[in-house]
């Protein structure tokens, strides 16, 4: 497959400055990736079921249980100051 690119249209569309080497670089790469698409393309998919994930999986949720959490306390045992359940910081907004 042979494609020529406007590499600056592309690099201006992606917001992107690139060098006249990359330039050259990045025409050869977008080349192969079209290229390995247009292989992709010729595969006959008729009877190929369309899927999102390649193992058959399951949802893994699990019920939600509210459980009792010491994990603020703790935290806040290791806050330099603290007012009930919440840290004291000093005011910055306002003043």
């Amino acid at each position: 497959m042979s494609q020529k690119f406007d590499i600056d249209s592309i690099a201006k569309l992606a917001r992107v400055s690139l060098k006249p080497d990359e330039k050259v670089k990045l025409a050869g790469d977008l080349e192969k990736i079209l290229g390995y698409i247009d292989e992709l393309s010729k595969l006959d998919t008729k009877n190929v079921e369309p899927t999102s994930h390649v193992l058959p999986i399951e949802n893994v949720f699990r019920d939600d249980v509210v459980k009792p959490s010491k994990v603020r306390d703790e935290v806040l045992d290791h806050a330099p100051k603290r007012e009930g359940s919440f840290f004291k910081v000093p005011k910055i907004i306002g003043e």
